[in-house]
């Protein structure tokens, strides 16, 4: 039988299905959301910004920048 020839909704017949009825949609969902390094950035950051390695070093600036003016003032 040729994939022409296959309907669209006709399983093959490796897969039984009902082993699709348990699968439930969404069921990481939660778990990758909570565990993901992934940030979203607004279009006008986005802009400025072309790739991760330059927000990558434009954060790292700022850390220096904050952790030089937080011993600068514990002094």
């Amino acid at each position: 039988m040729s994939k022409k020839t296959i309907e669209q909704d006709e399983l093959r017949a490796e897969y039984d299905k009902s082993d699709f009825e348990r699968l439930e949609r969404g069921k990481f969902y939660k778990h990758v959301i909570e565990n993901s390094n992934v940030v979203l950035l607004n279009d006008e950051v986005a802009d400025v910004f072309p790739n991760s390695e330059s927000v990558n070093e434009a954060l790292k600036s700022l850390i220096r920048v904050a952790e030089s003016s937080t011993k600068a003032s514990k002094e």
